[in-house]
């Protein structure tokens, strides 16, 4: 058996755009139903909404259905976590605050086994197929995406050495985190900070790596997407599910009034 490629990995390496969505609510059930929607991506959250290894796992079960490639952001850039996500089958890995070279390092470090890296070894488990994919321990890597979030003032400054680490396969800004670091908490739509996202964006391409983000609505997407960035999720699950449900009753309500 074969180690199935990992096509979001390999198209933003090749600048194809790719559009994703946010996963928040946890749900298998709802992973199941987005399989088929046509995403490119989709990032399966741990560090912000209750997500378990459970959870993880059954959502990336779900994602198995269809073309869009999950991506799990991990509590946190710790390599136990980081281990036990491997193996349960994740392909690619967003990994928050990342503020410096070294902490990209120590990201990447827990994706590659000995001696490229720290990742514990297994014979037998999900991304391996139960042990089917015979050569898994030796080109494991090549089909694992370590994406690095930039959160903060200090991992702008420090882009051009984030992006220099060999393993590092995108820069992902977070507005929202950047924001509150810049002082402008809850400001995500502020002309201030998306100038240091852009700024940051331009750093990080110009050192060979792609580059991606979240934002709230298609249109500003698209314009992002038209323009530096490769890899952008446009809403979550979570708000599609809470703006669809909030417009249909004031659409109800409005007409009984």
């Amino acid at each position: 058996m074969q180690l199935k490629p990992n096509t979001f990995k390999h198209a933003i390496a090749a600048g194809q755009k790719q559009i994703g969505l946010w996963n928040s609510l946890c749900s298998n059930i709802a992973a199941d139903a987005l399989a088929s929607s046509g995403y490119d991506w989709a990032l399966l959250d741990m560090e912000h909404s209750p997500n378990d290894l459970r959870t993880a796992l059954s959502q990336l079960q779900a994602y198995e259905n269809g073309a869009t490639v999950p991506v799990v952001r991990p509590v946190w850039n710790d390599p136990v976590i980081v281990k036990s996500l491997l193996d349960l089958g994740a392909r690619g890995l967003l990994f928050p605050m990342v503020q410096n070279a070294a902490e990209a390092e120590k990201a990447v470090a827990a994706t590659r086994y000995p001696p490229d890296g720290i990742r514990g070894v297994s014979l037998s488990q999900r991304a391996n197929r139960f042990g089917r994919v015979k050569d898994y321990l030796q080109i494991a890597g090549r089909e694992i995406c370590v994406l690095v979030q930039i959160e903060t003032m200090q991992a702008l400054k420090n882009i051009p050495e984030i992006a220099a680490v060999d393993g590092v396969d995108g820069l992902f800004f977070g507005p929202a985190d950047l924001a509150a670091d810049m002082g402008l908490l809850g400001q995500v739509a502020s002309e201030d900070l998306w100038s240091a996202i852009v700024e940051g964006a331009d750093a990080a391409i110009s050192a060979g790596k792609p580059v991606g983000t979240l934002v709230g609505d298609a249109q500003r997407a698209i314009e992002l997407l038209r323009a530096r960035f490769t890899f952008v999720a446009c809403s979550s699950d979570l708000n599609l599910m809470v703006n669809s449900a909030d417009a249909n009753l004031k659409a109800i309500r409005s007409e009984l009034s």
